[in-house]
């Protein structure tokens, strides 16, 4: 990333204004550091040359103190602003790269860059803080208190200057050469972090799998190899720091020896005044200094840069168009699905969807299901085919519908729920009559009554504090309860017994009897049996499985 990329400020809004902040205040401390150069110059030569006592010189050391307390307050005040800009920056571009991510569908997330958005919106953004509260200033300051104090040295003394130009390129030269090699080490601790991060999150997820199969402590030697290689490189990005930090302090060191010398021999030989020199010498330091801290700080700030890199590439994936027709009401349309391919699945899916009727979609694992069900919910484009949506005379292609206006429509159930933290109450929703009734056809009722706090439990994220039945049941009652006239159930029976299955056949007969379209992804030949049309979804080289509709 450059040292101040514009991606950033149009993601990022809280930082316009905080580079805007951080530029004024940089010209005030140019300023100040002019004065406070020339005040001390002014009182040590009177002191020194001239022998005036304390009071003589008291009014240069009062301003010398308003100066400095000055410079403390505009320190002050940047660092005040700096904090709260980084939080909102870094808070609206993880917003950005969520919703961006979540844009562009659950196909993108399962492959390429998509299993490393989670870290990389939590661990790896909040890593642009550094960047923005020490780099950043820095290199601003560069840019205003560098010159500054340049023309002001040129102004006193050109040997000095010309000493000062002839050795400043070096600086800007030995970061960059730094730089490029820290760069590459950052990005390859991301890397390394993304992939430990997703690691960890696909053992949590299947932790109770692992356990039940007695295989959870498997995958921690693959953990650990991937946690050393990220603290291997972070401790490679330090130790560069470390030295490059070491370089240029040397190099800074020497050039103001430069200076230094050269004034002290010019004094000696009378050709300087002794104000004029130690103006000279005290400004000669601040010139490398806003350039030295940009070195210093670029180390702690590079994994947040590399971090940005990543979330500009994923904002810059270009999302599937959204239409631009309102969707019509589904409760009296039906939804054709025509044709349908995607990617490199060896056949054409056809089904439809009506109200008040229930559609099972079936057939081997890896044959398609999922997929149709991402098409029909308008989150994955096929490639082939299309879906159609029947309202009345009217036929308008789910492609040129507003997603929001479809997706208002729609009661999806994953086969792992996800429930909020709140209170049950909360979590279901409804009013009491409607949330009374939807939980005795749920069994959810009798959940609620062996509860200490009944409906007041508070329920922990995704449903903690209930057993995987009972999560079943609350999000049932909440798709009961939800007035979307298209239901998509996604093997609701999955990891329930015979009772849970028994409640879930209820919940779909009572879905269907209120005129809802319900959708099922079932292998279990109980629910099949409740469908009013079957679609075996499966690819064409499986001559044994036909993938037609069955209408009962």
């Amino acid at each position: 990333m450059r040292p101040l990329d514009p991606r950033l400020l149009r993601h990022a809004h809280a930082a316009r204004g905080y580079v805007a902040l951080t530029a004024a205040l940089g010209i005030v401390t140019a300023a100040l550091v002019v004065g406070q150069a020339v005040l001390l110059a002014h009182a040590l030569g009177r002191a020194v040359h001239d022998g005036a006592d304390l009071a003589t010189i008291a009014p240069l050391v009062g301003w010398l103190a308003v100066v400095v307390a000055l410079r403390a307050a505009t320190t002050y005040v940047q660092e005040r602003f700096a904090h709260r800009a980084a939080t909102r920056a870094v808070a609206e571009l993880r917003e950005a790269v969520v919703a961006h991510a979540a844009a562009l569908g659950p196909r993108w997330l399962a492959g390429g860059e998509g299993p490393g958005v989670a870290t990389l919106a939590t661990r790896g953004l909040d890593d642009l803080e550094p960047y923005f509260v020490r780099y950043l200033p820095q290199l601003l300051l560069a840019a205003t208190v560098t010159p500054a104090t340049l023309l002001v040295v040129l102004g006193l003394d050109w040997v000095s200057a010309a000493i000062l130009v002839v050795v400043l390129p070096l600086v800007p030269i030995f970061m960059w050469l730094v730089g490029r090699l820290t760069q590459g080490r950052s990005e390859r601790g991301l890397a390394t972090m993304r992939r430990l991060g997703s690691q960890t999150l696909d053992l949590l997820a299947g932790l109770p799998t692992l356990r039940a199969f007695g295989r959870e402590r498997g995958p921690a030697s693959r953990v650990q190899a991937l946690g050393d290689a990220h603290r291997r490189a972070t401790m490679g990005t330090l130790r560069i720091a470390f030295l490059s930090g070491m370089v240029l302090e040397l190099l800074t060191t020497l050039s103001v020896a430069l200076v230094a010398v050269g004034i002290g021999l010019r004094l000696v030989e009378g050709e300087l005044s002794l104000v004029t020199g130690l103006a000279v010498l005290v400004l000669a330091p601040e010139v490398f200094n806003p350039l030295r801290q940009v070195g210093a700080q670029f180390h702690a700030a590079s994994d947040g840069v590399a971090a940005a890199e990543q979330a500009f590439a994923i904002l810059d994936v270009p999302l599937r168009p959204d239409g631009t027709r309102v969707a019509p009401d589904l409760a009296s349309s039906t939804i054709e699905l025509r044709g349908v391919s995607v990617g490199r699945t060896p056949y054409r899916l056809d089904a439809v969807v009506r109200p008040g009727r229930v559609l099972a979609l079936t057939g081997p694992s890896g044959g398609g299901k999922s997929t149709a069900v991402d098409v029909l919910l308008g989150l994955l484009a096929p490639d082939e085919g299309g879906v159609v949506l029947h309202a009345d005379d009217d036929r308008i292609a789910l492609a040129d519908v507003t997603r929001a206006t479809y997706w208002a429509q729609v009661t999806w159930l994953p086969q792992r729920p996800v429930l909020e933290p709140g209170t049950l109450l909360e979590v279901v929703g409804g009013a009491d009559d409607a949330r009374a009734a939807a939980a005795e056809v749920t069994g959810l009722d009798a959940v609620v009554d062996g509860l200490p706090d009944g409906w007041a439990t508070t329920l922990g994220r995704g449903g903690d504090g209930l057993s995987v039945g009972q999560r079943q049941r609350v999000a049932l009652t909440r798709a009961l309860l939800s007035p979307a006239p298209l239901v998509v159930l996604d093997e609701p029976t999955a990891h329930l017994d015979a009772a849970g299955e028994r409640v879930v056949l209820e919940t779909v007969r009572a879905m269907r009897a209120a005129g809802r379209a319900v959708v099922l992804v079932a292998h279990r030949a109980s629910l099949l049996a409740c469908a009013d049309d079957v679609v075996v979804v499966a690819p064409a080289d499986l001559p044994h499985q036909a993938h037609a509709e069955v209408g009962r």
